[in-house]
């Protein structure tokens, strides 16, 4: 079981950093170089979609890598599933004190109705966000690692 647990748990995890890093240095690079009206848009309507699937996603792929940390328990692997956990609980919090409320604030902005500093917002966010791509790339890395080792 522990090397299926692995396995799932690498997928979801990587497929997770896959679309923020493409969130961090594709999409949103895209968006900032289009009209205002575009960029406001587009922000607002990917804030709305993974807003609704990335709770599920972060809170899944603790829950997976908290699970291969308690079935690899006593092993060496244990260890690096663990401090994947603490980490992906610290990429958690961070999205919900730091990125969330820029995020929710920003969907309902619109080009006759937005705030003078939302360019700063969204940088702000961005910037929170490249912490936290570097955070779940560690804990990628580290359960990549576990799960070759078992």
């Amino acid at each position: 079981m522990t090397p299926v647990l692995a396995v799932i748990t690498t997928t979801v995890v990587g497929l997770m950093v896959g679309v923020e890093f493409a969130v961090a240095f594709v999409i949103n690079p895209i968006t900032h170089r289009l009209p205002v009206a575009a960029s406001l848009a587009a922000r607002a309507d990917g804030g709305r979609m993974m807003g609704r699937a990335m709770p599920f996603w972060y809170i899944g792929s603790l829950v997976l890598t908290v699970a291969l940390t308690a079935v690899s328990w006593g092993m060496p692997t244990a260890t690096m599933a663990l401090i994947a956990a603490g980490l992906l609980a610290i990429s958690v919090i961070m999205s919900v004190l730091l990125l969330v409320p820029i995020n929710n604030r920003s969907l309902t902005w619109t080009a006759e109705d937005h705030p003078e500093d939302w360019r700063e917002q969204y940088q702000r966010w961005d910037r929170l966000h490249y912490v936290r791509v570097v955070v779940i790339v560690a804990a990628f890395t580290l359960i990549a690692v576990a799960a070759t080792v078992l």
